[in-house]
C-alpha cells in the first residue's frame, strides 16, 4: 500500500549536477508513531537513497529523534558533496545485511526441538515423507543447530526490509519466501517454544518489514504440530498462541493444528496408534487445499 509521504527539505546544487531530498512516510498503520525517514540523491537522472533511519530505532533515554538525525545527516552530506562532488558517483551501501538466496522448496518444515532422536523429530520425519511421497520438495530446519542471534528490537528492518545481523537467518527467510507449505513442530517447553525456535520466530521480524516494503508471496499454508509430557489442551495454549502469531504476521494461514499430549507415560509417540496418520492427511489436505 502508498503511504502518506511529505518532503521536509530540497537543496539544488544545479552547478555541481546534484539535489538532495528529505522524505518522511507515515508509518502509522503499522505501528502507532512509526515514521520512516530516507534522503534522496538526485544525480544525472538517477536517484539513490543514501540513508534512512525511522522513529522506533530510538530509545526512550536517546536524545535524538529520528527527523533530527535525518536532518543533520542531509547537511552533512550536502556538505560532503558541495566539496567533493566527484563522491556522488561512488556507490554507497545501506549498512544492513546482504539480502536472502534464491530458494525454492514446496514444504519448509521447522523441527523446532533441541533433542535429537525425540518425539518432535519423528513427526517432523513423517511430514517429510509424506511431503515427498507426494513429489514436493522439502526442507528441514533445526533452529537449535543454527547460528541466530536474538532479535535486539532496533527497528532498522523497517528502513529497508533486511536485518542488521548477518547470520544463517537469511537461509530461513529464503525457504519461508519460496515454500507452499510450513509446517512447524515444536515441545512445550515452560508452557512455550524453545529458545532456538523462539529466536527465529523473533528475528522474522525483517521478513515481516520486507513484505510491508516489498510485498510478499500469498496463499502459503501452515501446520502446527506440538507435543506435551501432561495431558489437556491448555498446556499447547501458548505455544499455538506463538505459532499462529508468527505465521500471521508473515501471512500464512493456519490450518487445523495436531497436538498431542501425555508424552511422559507414553513416551514414544510412534507407538500411539493413527498419530502418523493424522500428520499424513494433514500434509495431503494442505496441498488439497492449494489445489482447489
Amino acid at each position: 500500500m502508498e503511504r502518506p509521504v511529505a518532503l521536509l527539505r530540497r537543496v539544488d546544487h544545479e552547478r555541481e549536477g546534484f539535489a538532495l531530498s528529505l522524505w518522511r512516510e507515515d508509518w502509522t498503520d503499522v505501528y502507532p508513531g512509526l515514521f520512516r525517514y530516507s534522503i534522496i540523491l538526485t544525480s544525472k537522472g538517477r536517484e539513490r537513497v543514501l540513508f534512512r533511519t525511522n522513529t522506533y530505532e530510538y530509545a526512550p533515554t536517546v536524545p535524538l529523534g529520528a527527523e533530527e538525525v535525518a536532518t543533520r545527516r542531509l547537511e552533512d552530506v550536502e556538505r560532503h558533496l558541495h566539496s567533493f562532488p566527484d563522491s556522488i558517483l561512488e556507490e554507497e551501501g545501506d549498512g544492513m545485511a546482504t539480502g536472502e538466496p534464491d530458494i525454492t522448496v514446496d514444504v519448509l518444515v521447522i523441527q523446532g526441538s533441541p533433542r535429537p532422536g525425540g518425539n518432535c523429530c519423528i513427526l517432523s520425519e513423517w511430514a517429510e515423507e509424506m511431503a515427498r511421497s507426494l513429489g514436493k520438495s522439502v526442507k528441514v530446519l533445526f533452529p537449535a543447530d543454527m547460528t541466530i542471534r536474538p532479535c535486539i528490537g532496533c527497528y532498522q528492518c523497517y528502513n529497508f526490509g533486511r536485518c542488521t545481523f548477518e547470520d544463517d537467518m537469511a537461509d530461513v527467510i529464503g525457504y519461508l519466501k519460496s515454500c507452499r507449505l510450513l509446517v512447524v513442530c515444536s515441545p512445550v517447553y515452560t508452557n512455550t517454544v524453545p529458545g532456538g525456535l523462539k529466536h527465529l520466530i523473533d528475528r522474522c521480524q525483517a521478513y515481516h518489514a520486507s513484505r510491508l516494503l516489498e510485498g510478499g508471496p500469498s496463499g502459503q499454508k501452515g501446520i502446527i504440530i506440538s507435543v506435551a509430557g501432561r495431558t489437556g489442551d491448555e498446556h499447547f495454549r501458548c505455544v499455538v498462541g506463538v505459532l499462529k502469531a508468527f505465521m500471521m504476521n508473515l501471512g500464512i494461514e493456519t490450518l487445523p493444528s495436531l497436538l498431542f499430549g501425555g508424552m511422559d507415560r507414553t513416551r514414544d509417540i510412534s507407538k500411539q496408534e493413527g498419530v502418523r496418520m493424522q500428520v499424513e492427511e494433514a500434509v495431503m489436505g494442505a496441498f488439497s487445499v492449494h489445489e482447489d
